[in-house]
């Protein structure tokens, strides 16, 4: 748990600080809260130290908010005055990172919200689900026994004319043996190999068998096959855009790249272990 998590959980229990002498209006980001020993704790600040706490705090009303906010950020100030000198390289990394981070952050926010439109998602969803061919649903039933002797005459029987539904419901020892050894509709690789294999070489009405899994040995009727329907666009408008942003970002990426002026340390001239080094970054 971070420290600003910390404070504001603190602020939100047992705050008994009170708030005089503040603006009533907020002006903007810079509009001053508090001076503290001559910092300034700015609207802004209190913001974006609202916007990172855990969901459960946001749930808290405002003005519960704004005070507990308030005094974990005088709190942090005091305390980041008993501080003195330069800060640490644990600080100025951590700092450095964290601007890094939010830049780019803004960044990637930037070319996403510039290539994900309605009229791209439209296309993605047109070229994905609409003009390919998205394979076959297949809807088939099997009887599942332990001995491959065992698939074998109940395989005689079914060809001699035992109903398929009955012989599951009393020999198969699958879960789906009560319903007859209905397994639904599935899709190609939704099934083990051996039996996904036996089914996608199957025609309509036909038996095969017995085919060996791990489970044991099945008998597998093909009852009835469809091609697989596109899914609403609402369902895949998300996956679409995270698609079409990341492609985008993906170029952006490589053209910075090509134009940069990029130079890495070796790896082989590098000890990677010093990465879980902490104590270089004490001063």
């Amino acid at each position: 748990m971070s420290n600003r998590i910390k404070f504001a959980a603190f602020g939100l229990a047992a705050f008994t600080l009170g708030t005089q002498g503040f603006a009533q209006e907020a002006l903007g980001p810079s509009t001053v809260i508090a001076s503290v020993n001559g910092q300034e704790i700015t609207l802004g600040h209190m913001i974006l130290m609202r916007d990172e706490l855990p969901d459960q705090y946001k749930q808290y009303p405002d003005d519960i908010l704004f005070q507990a906010l308030y005094s974990q950020a005088v709190e942090q100030t005091l305390l980041a005055g008993t501080v003195a000198g330069e800060p640490s390289n644990r600080v100025k990394f951590s700092m450095e990172n964290t601007l890094r981070d939010l830049q780019s952050g803004l960044a990637v926010e930037r070319i996403f919200d510039e290539q994900v439109s309605d009229d791209a998602l439209q296309a993605a969803y047109q070229s994905t689900y609409l003009d390919v061919d998205l394979g076959v649903e297949y809807n088939a039933s099997h009887i599942l026994v332990e001995t491959k002797d065992a698939a074998d005459a109940l395989l005689l029987g079914l060809q001699a004319g035992l109903d398929f539904a009955e012989a599951a419901q009393e020999h198969s020892t699958g879960p789906s043996g009560p319903s007859g050894g209905s397994l639904g509709w599935f899709e190609r690789g939704a099934m083990v190999g051996p039996f996904d294999a036996a089914v996608a070489a199957m025609e309509v009405g036909a038996l095969a068998g017995p085919v060996q899994t791990q489970f044991g040995w099945h008998l597998i009727k093909l009852n009835e096959t469809r091609p697989v329907e596109p899914p609403a666009f609402d369902l895949v408008a998300e996956e679409l855009a995270d698609q079409i942003g990341t492609d985008a970002l993906t170029v952006v990426i490589e053209s910075l790249k090509a134009d940069a002026n990029i130079i890495r340390v070796a790896p082989e001239d590098f000890d990677v272990s010093l990465l879980g080094d902490l104590s270089l970054l004490e001063n």
